[in-house]
């Protein structure tokens, strides 16, 4: 089976970890069978430097044929990161309707978490809506540089984006421990957050078997600290589950091993793969990045393509690596390179 792949290095580190990546998903393909042919795009911060767009006019029509998307990580100095947001990942993200963000949450054996207070497994999911809510276009700013200088921005809470995100959300309860927990505000944001309240109350009398609870932000945000082992997967809106998925990397060891699929759930477009750092400018050459979180996003990608065993048997070398003392970079405390990681990977599979 052969696999058409968009590569989108991006800048900095991506350009680093993203051929780290392919190494380990090719020695798979080679295991089982299967073959990945790579279409590497230049678009970056770096090509809106000195092209003035991050993509070309036809850049959406150019992706629109692959079967999915990889991308490494966008930022460059003296470009501001709303230009490389509204630029180029969330047009991706639109124009391919990847209305769900997918970003699992493990601690690894081997791993210390700077807030690890328990024994038992810290594994979940947050499920964040990936189209709308708080990232929304509508607003603007009036009498600018003046002391009457006003910015609006508007939320955009439609029902088939929460249900499409919440529904996603219980399907996969169903297939791990049966629990959802929803993120809200509706204390304070009295139109938007009580809607969705709603809506996750109606859908979940469609999964009786499935757990469900809500908090508030706030609350929420504590609980990852304090009991991050009690939670299976969790739901949320935009700007919530951005918060709430770096701050889970962030319990667990690393944001260097995070990854995340955007995910057109009825697959009429292609989805996209991409770690949660960034472009990490300040280690950009001394080759100490982490490829674990590109990797991981390479693995959720075959998974999304139908490749589970090979998806699942790079998940389980990253933890058996870990949990030997293999090498590991300096986020996670060791002295390795990206390359002696990406070939300790490699060589377990």
């Amino acid at each position: 089976m052969n696999y058409q792949i968009a590569t989108i290095p991006g800048d900095g580190i991506g350009r680093e970890v993203v051929p780290a990546a392919q190494a380990v998903l090719e020695k798979a393909g080679r295991r089982w069978g299967f073959e990945l042919e790579w279409r590497t795009f230049d678009w970056s911060c770096e090509r809106y430097a000195g092209q003035g767009s991050m993509m070309p006019a036809d850049g959406i029509e150019q992706l629109a044929e692959s079967d999915a998307i990889f991308l490494g990580a966008v930022g460059y100095p003296g470009v501001p990161d709303h230009v490389s947001l509204w630029g180029l990942l969330i047009p991706i993200r639109r124009s391919f309707r990847q209305r769900v963000n997918h970003r699992p949450i493990r601690l690894f054996p081997g791993i210390e978490a700077p807030l690890r207070k328990t024994d038992e497994p810290i594994d979940f999911v947050v499920v964040r809506e990936n189209n709308e809510g708080e990232y929304s276009e509508i607003g603007g700013r009036i009498f600018r540089g003046t002391e009457d200088e006003m910015a609006v921005q508007e939320s955009v809470f439609t029902r088939r984006g929460v249900q499409g995100v919440m529904r996603y959300a219980y399907e996969l309860a169903t297939q791990r421990d049966g629990r959802v927990v929803s993120a809200t505000k509706s204390n304070g944001i009295v139109h938007t957050m009580p809607f969705w309240d709603e809506v996750f109350a109606e859908l979940a009398a469609d999964y009786p078997n499935v757990a469900t609870a809500q908090y508030h932000i706030d609350a929420l945000a504590a609980l990852f600290v304090q009991a991050p082992q009690s939670l299976d997967v969790v739901v949320s809106s935009n700007l919530f589950g951005d918060i709430l998925s770096d701050l889970g990397a962030a319990v667990v060891g690393s944001i260097g091993i995070a990854p995340s699929a955007n995910l057109n759930p009825e697959r009429e477009y292609p989805s996209m793969f991409e770690p949660v750092h960034g472009s990490a400018p300040d280690i950009v050459g001394m080759q100490i990045a982490n490829p674990i979180g590109q990797i991981g996003s390479g693995a959720l990608m075959l998974e999304h393509l139908g490749e589970v065993e090979a998806a699942h048997a790079i998940v389980e070398a990253i933890a058996s690596m870990l949990a030997d003392g293999g090498p590991r970079t300096p986020d996670l405390g060791g002295q390795a390179s990206t390359q002696e990681v990406t070939d300790a990977l490699v060589s377990a599979l």
